[in-house]
């Protein structure tokens, strides 16, 4: 298991905090389901989780999208930053599916869900999740009051 949910931090909105679970049982899934491949690598499991990265992949984008949609109702001065760290995500995760759909590199793809998507998740979550729910459900932001 690559991230347990209670090591997870939670943020001050609900709705953010069931779509973060739903990313790690995704991440912990694809984990195994890599585990699996490399270790026997057949056309079928590939094209398993080639279907698997578009579903994580389609559920993040519909993650982001919902956490734009709030921070744009509420106007929340540092959207660009924060919309903006979300579309590098989106666009290093789709390189990185479509380099494995290319070459069936499970090794690779493995290595990045486990290193860089956990620990950008991770990060993300403490650092602009935080700040972006405070100021959802609060209209300040915990830096400055405003």
């Amino acid at each position: 298991m690559l991230l347990d949910k209670a090591d997870l931090p939670m943020v001050a909105m609900d709705f953010m905090n069931d779509v973060h679970l739903e990313d790690v049982e995704m991440l912990n899934a694809l984990n195994e389901k890599l585990q699996a491949y490399v270790e026997k690598p057949t056309p079928a499991a590939k094209q398993a989780i080639s279907a698997f990265c578009e579903t994580f992949y389609t559920h993040t984008v519909a993650h982001f999208n919902g956490e734009e949609v709030e921070m744009q109702r509420t106007g929340f001065p540092p959207y660009f930053v924060h919309k903006g760290e979300h579309e590098r995500f989106l666009n290093v995760l789709r390189t990185q599916i479509d380099h494995f759909n290319h070459t069936g590199d499970g090794v690779a793809l493995q290595k990045f869900i486990a290193i860089d998507v956990v620990s950008w998740f991770l990060q993300h979550v403490q650092t602009m999740d935080t700040v972006t729910a405070m100021f959802l459900k609060t209209g300040k932001s915990p830096c400055c009051g405003h």
